[in-house]
């Protein structure tokens, strides 16, 4: 039996022999330092040990892995297998799990509330969601200085991004009743979800701008126009007149001159054709449109948001000092009118109309909260005493007051739809929990922004434009004056004043 197994292992190694060279070493105990040293293969035959170690100067692999896979010794009961190349990953791979990684740090920053530190300190979801689409079209957006496309990256960014964070409404839902059909003929009412109605309605409206704000910028390709930079070529048209008021405001619009960080639109010589001039103003009417729609549907959802107690809680204590003399005595008066109102008030600059406009607004938050008090009041007495009558009239002259200054307040915005956001908004952006609602007003207060910064770069190209025509035209005049008085002396003919010389005396006719 013993003489078997050494015949056994004899040819065992007749074998190895005749499979590698003469400088293969078939040890199972080989100590680390030979291992590094020796530039044969050594194959381990340590379980724990994953790889194999072979070195090119003993054997070359075969294209064939099957035959080399039979050829291979058994050492410590495992087959020795080696691995082959691993393929090198693709680009779009590496970009597919770059995009991971950034869509993980993106909702990771969600989660914290924008605290990364881990720390506690984060602020609620809502307002997370609200801060990173905002600084989302900053960081898109907030360079928009020409009438030119978006970069590819930046618009990849965009879509991308943007992708991300509206996913979030997706789990927005709410239970609406619905008619199932059985095979039997069968039918049940059941109850499915479906996206929250503001969010149903408004979010495809919204994307829907978003594209169509998109396409106009992309369509501004191999333009007439171009833009030179401050200082650079602009001595001619350096003191254009300032623009007169804009539709869209009554405030006087500011000067190119006074624009100085935006780069300076220059139009040819001879104007732009009346095609592109057309065009530009097909784009700036639907520009408008789309600013319209966008300030519709971010005052409907302001308007839906709970007004924050801090809010209340810093309201002043009377009327008169949350309106001042003027205000108060126009608004209380017997007869009112608001558009009387705002003709007479000083709307010359930005700084005071929102001003007026944060006062109208906490007077009528103030009559309201005056009104619910008295209405808790009067619940409480229960019977129609003297003091009761006094009570509801006190209560129907705060409605009253109430919905005058809410008049005046829409009237305000109406002529001035480019007014920062007021004091009551920014508290409601701040403090509001709904995360639709933050979605819903952060995308149209951003879509806003872009549709009015779109329409003043149009105005400012036009407006360059009617500069340079206005001087062309007085040009064409001033040379065809010349032109005129030349030709017209040119023309002129000597008569002789009869009993004088030819020489002494000219008139001409």
């Amino acid at each position: 039996m013993a003489s078997s197994v050494i015949s056994s292992e004899d040819e065992c190694e007749e074998l190895q022999s005749r499979r590698f060279d003469d400088n293969y070493s078939f040890s199972a105990d080989v100590s680390e330092s030979e291992s590094s040293s020796s530039s044969t293969s050594i194959f381990s035959s340590d379980p724990r040990l994953a790889s194999t170690t072979v070195t090119s100067s003993t054997f070359e692999l075969d294209s064939n892995s099957e035959f080399l896979a039979a050829q291979l010794p058994v050492v410590g009961g495992r087959h020795v297998i080696v691995p082959a190349k691993k393929p090198e990953r693709d680009k779009p791979e590496g970009l597919e799990l770059s995009e991971t990684e950034l869509m993980k740090e993106r909702f990771a920053k969600l989660l914290l509330g924008e605290d990364m530190s881990g720390g506690g300190r984060g602020v609620c979801t809502a307002l997370a969601i609200s801060n990173a689409i905002t600084n989302l079209a900053a960081t898109v957006f907030g360079k928009l200085w020409k009438l030119e496309p978006l970069a590819p990256q930046r618009k990849l960014m965009w879509r991308r991004e943007m992708d991300w964070l509206l996913c979030v409404s997706d789990s927005i839902v709410e239970l609406i009743p619905s008619v199932q059909e059985f095979p039997g003929g069968r039918t049940f009412e059941v109850m499915m979800t479906q996206q929250r109605s503001d969010i149903y309605v408004n979010l495809p409206a919204l994307k829907k701008l978003d594209a169509m704000l998109i396409s106009i910028l992309d369509g501004f390709r191999d333009a007439e126009f171009y833009y030179v930079e401050r200082g650079m070529g602009v001595a001619e048209v350096e003191h254009i007149e300032a623009k007169p008021c804009s539709p869209l405001s009554r405030m006087p619009s500011t000067s190119l001159e006074e624009k100085w960080w935006l780069p300076f639109p220059k139009v040819p010589p001879n104007c732009l054709s009346e095609e592109t001039r057309k065009r530009l103003q097909q784009c700036r009417e639907c520009t408008n449109q789309i600013f319209k729609a966008a300030v519709a549907i971010n005052s409907s959802v302001l308007s839906e948001m709970e007004v924050p107690q801090v809010y209340l809680e810093s309201l002043p204590k009377s009327e008169k000092a949350c309106l001042g003399d003027i205000l108060q005595r126009y608004i209380t008066a017997d007869h009112f009118s608001p558009d009387h109102l705002l003709n007479y008030l000083d709307l010359s600059s930005e700084y005071t109309t929102l001003e007026i406009a944060n006062r109208i607004e906490s007077a009528v938050h103030f009559w309201r909260l005056k009104c619910q008090k008295k209405k808790l009041i009067r619940a409480k007495t229960g019977s129609w005493s003297g003091t009761v009558k006094g009570l509801a009239c006190d209560i129907e002259k705060s409605k009253l007051f109430a919905n005058r200054a809410d008049t005046l307040l829409t009237k305000l915005k109406l002529y001035f739809p480019g007014l920062p956001q007021t004091d009551l908004d920014m508290n409601k952006i701040q403090f509001n929990k709904d995360v639709g609602q933050s979605i819903l007003e952060s995308y149209s207060r951003v879509m806003e922004s872009l549709a009015f910064n779109l329409m003043a770069r149009i105005d400012d190209l036009l407006h360059v434009d009617d500069a340079t025509r206005r001087r062309v035209a007085a040009g064409g005049i001033c040379m065809l004056s010349r032109r005129g008085s030349t030709g017209s002396r040119a023309l002129k003919k000597p008569n002789f004043v009869q009993g004088h010389s030819p020489s002494k005396t000219l008139v001409y006719q």
